[in-house]
Parts: C-alpha cells; structure tokens; sequence
C-alpha cells in the first residue's frame, strides 16, 4: 500500500495555507499529564524518598526497598562496559573520542575566561566558571539511547562540570547495557535507576539519597517535558523538545533510495516525528516517492514510519534551490540536510537549523550516533533563537570590573548623573563619594 504523504507546490495557490498546516503542532501536553506530573512534583518535594521509590516501583514495575537500592555502583558501570561486545565496546570509545574532541574545541573557542584594562586602567572582563552539579536524564522506555549518555555527559565533563548525576529509567528493571557502558566511558559520577516526573523531581528539589542539582538536560516523554518545565527557576534546563524533525534540501543528485532512508530515520522515532523534502525538480520527488513505498516494507517500525510520513511529513516541490532554502528558514529545522552536488553554495543561505549536514554522504544518523557535534537540539522553529547543547551549558559567566581611582572620577559622574535621573539617590551618593575621597 503507497505511503499517502502529502505534496505540496510553491507555486499553488493555496501553499501558504497548506504549509501552514503542515507546520502546526501543539506543544501543549495533554491537561492530565499536566495534572498527574505536578501532583508527582509535589509529592517529591514533600515526601522525597518516599515520593520517588513509590512512583518508581509503580510506573516502573520495580520491587525495590529503597532509593539506595536504585543507585548504580561505578563498578557496575565497568561490568556491564565489560559485559557489552569487543565491537559495541569500539564504537562506543571511538564515539565518546570525536564528541569530546568537538566539545574540547568548542571549549577553546567560547567557553574561557577573559579581561582587560581600559585606558583609565580600569579592569573588565569575564569570568567562566562550570556548574558544580548537573543532572542528565536518558530516555529508556520504548527504546535505549547510548548515544544520549555521551552526548549529554561529555559536554559536562568537558565543561568542568564537579559532578554528573544520571538517571534512567528501567522498566521491570531491566538494564540497557550499552547505556551503563555509555555512563561509564562518559565519566557520569552517579547513575540512578529512575525515571519520569519523578526522576526529574528528584534532581531538581533533592532527596536524603539523589542530590538536588543545578541544571538538568536530556529528553524524555510528555510527562518528562512538563517536569521540566515545572522545576525550571528552582534548576536550569535545556530545552522543551518537541518531536524529532528532519527537512532534506535536494537538487536531485543524491540516489533517491538515500534520501527516502533519512526522511525514515527521523520518522522512525515516533508518530509525531517530522520528514520534509524539499526539491526544484519534479522526477525527482516522484524518485523519492517511489523509494519511500519500495523500502517502507524493508523497515521493521514501518507502522510509526508509516503513520509519521502521512500525519506531519511532506515533498514540496519549490521553484528554485534558493526559494527551497528560504523555506527551510522559515522552518528552522531540527536536522538540515543539504543533498547536493555543492552544499557550501546552498549552505550560505541557510540561517535557522539545529544542524546543518553538508553533501550526499553526510546522513543524519552520523551526527545522531558519532560524528562529534552534540545532537540535542532545537525543535519546534526553535533554532530560530536557540542552540544545540553544548559546553556552553554546562558554564556560567560573573563579569568582572575592577575601577581604578582614575576610572572611578571618569565614570563617577556618568553613574551619578543616570541615577539621579532614575530618582535613585543612594545610587548617586555611592558613585560620588569616591571622587572625593581615597579608599
């Protein structure tokens, strides 16, 4: 049976209306998962352990006797390391390398300190300094996500970060060895096996056994989402993502069988989950259609394919690759691929994207898994105004001023002369009274 995506042409008339519909979604969760997660938020707050074990062993399927008991050792971090395949042991060390290099050079080029002194000799600056304790929440219910441990873990240590607590859900206890594996080679200090609304509660206020902390990364489900948005003023966060989104800029010199693959890596992830092609050449959308029905059968989560590529995905056939990079703008794409025989020249154009993919080689999934670019990152239009997450989130910046005597006599009265104007006396005594006597 053909997979019923929608198509879409820039030079229709109804277009504008038509990718209006294509691009809403509702971020706004369900009003009983609002409800349930700040009753589970509230009782964390008041109850702590209790709280946590009880929501634990039932939302989970778990037997423990305490939180303790959810506590993974550092040892049996290197067991299951240990544990895991020559090859899956590999590809892990070798991941874990290209992140850290990439977050080390992201180091170097914007997360260090710096000052100056003026020509009165008055010293400005900056100083960074890491968080003292992040949190890092790993998915772990429909599937298992190594990658995420890496990618949310690395940019900390890189960071500088004191410490890096883990939790993950583990339903009916069963454990994901390559995510254990994943905490070890990442440096993650503590791991808990807890999950959901509570999981998020519990790093966010602090219990007798999981230590409150000072932001909290990661994605997770609906009610992990509203946790996060709930505790964010008491702990940082990095974002509210919404669904997995790719959108393909082709100019048809990319195999079509390719390119049907990354619209199904990002549709494979959940029913919501967005595919967009975009493409001047008409046969070559037909390719890409015909690709998407012959390999469709091949993939073993073809129904949430399936059900992703006719709910929210599309082909749009655009006059031009220019206009086809001004409605990627538009969209702000989690994942950007630019399918081309000339990606630099395409690239140019491009403004808003969580990441940008260069050339026919250069699939999505490479940046997902190894490529070193973190791949936690804005949805939703998002990219817009915000960043993939990296070593950046993990600082924080105190400006440094230091005002010499001269300083103080050439911006004495500046300070004074605006505080007097905002009716703030104690503002403009304070600056004043420097210029008339030494410390």
């Amino acid at each position: 049976m053909p997979v019923q995506v929608r198509q879409l042409d820039t030079a229709a008339s109804d277009f504008e209306a038509e990718f209006a519909k294509l691009r809403h979604w509702s971020e706004e969760a369900d009003h009983a998962i609002e409800e349930r997660v700040a009753a589970i938020l509230a009782d964390v707050k008041t109850r702590g352990d209790a709280a946590v074990l009880e929501c634990t062993n039932r939302f989970d399927g778990m037997a423990a006797a305490s939180v303790a008991a959810l506590e993974l050792t550092r040892d049996e971090l290197k067991a299951a390391f240990d544990a895991i395949t020559p090859a899956q042991r590999s590809a892990l060390e070798s991941a874990a390398r290209r992140v850290r290099s990439y977050h080390e050079r992201q180091l170097e080029a914007c997360g260090r300190s710096w000052q100056y002194r003026d020509e009165d000799g008055t010293l400005l600056g900056q100083k960074v300094t890491p968080l003292d304790r992040v949190g890092i929440y790993v998915p772990g219910g429909k599937a298992a996500y190594p990658s995420s441990v890496l990618m949310n873990a690395i940019p900390a240590q890189v960071a500088g970060v004191g410490e890096i607590v883990m939790v993950v859900p583990t339903p009916k206890g069963e454990r994901n060895a390559l995510v254990l594996a994943a905490a070890y080679v990442a440096g993650v200090h503590r791991a808990f096996t807890v999950g959901g609304a509570q999981a998020v509660g519990a790093l966010a206020y602090g219990t007798a056994t999981i230590p409150a902390v000072d932001k909290i990364t990661g994605p997770g489900n609906a009610y992990v989402a509203s946790a996060k948005r709930r505790v964010f003023g008491q702990v940082g966060i990095d974002m509210i993502a919404g669904p997995s989104e790719i959108l393909v800029l082709a100019d048809g010199t990319t195999p079509a069988d390719w390119v049907a693959m990354d619209l199904f890596s990002q549709a494979e992830h959940d029913e919501l989950a967005q595919s967009i092609l975009l493409s001047p050449d008409a046969a070559y959308l037909a390719e890409v259609r015909a690709s998407i029905d012959r390999l469709i059968g091949e993939m073993p989560r073809q129904a949430v394919i399936r059900a992703s590529l006719e709910g929210r995905g599309a082909l749009i056939l655009t006059r031009s690759m220019e206009e086809a990079c001004e409605i990627s703008n538009r969209i702000a794409p989690e994942h950007l691929e630019v399918s081309s025989d000339a990606p630099e020249k395409w690239e140019q154009l491009l403004r808003h994207a969580g990441a940008i993919f260069l050339g026919a080689f250069t699939s999505e999934s490479l940046g997902d898994y190894c490529a070193g670019p973190n791949h936690v990152l804005p949805t939703s239009g998002t990219a817009r105004f915000s960043s993939p997450l990296g070593v950046y989130d993990f600082q924080k910046r105190s400006s440094l001023i230091q005002v010499s005597e001269a300083g103080a006599h050439i911006l004495g009265p500046i300070a004074a002369e605006l505080a007097y104007g905002e009716g703030l006396q104690g503002h403009a005594r304070a600056a004043e009274m420097r210029l008339s006597k030494k410390a």
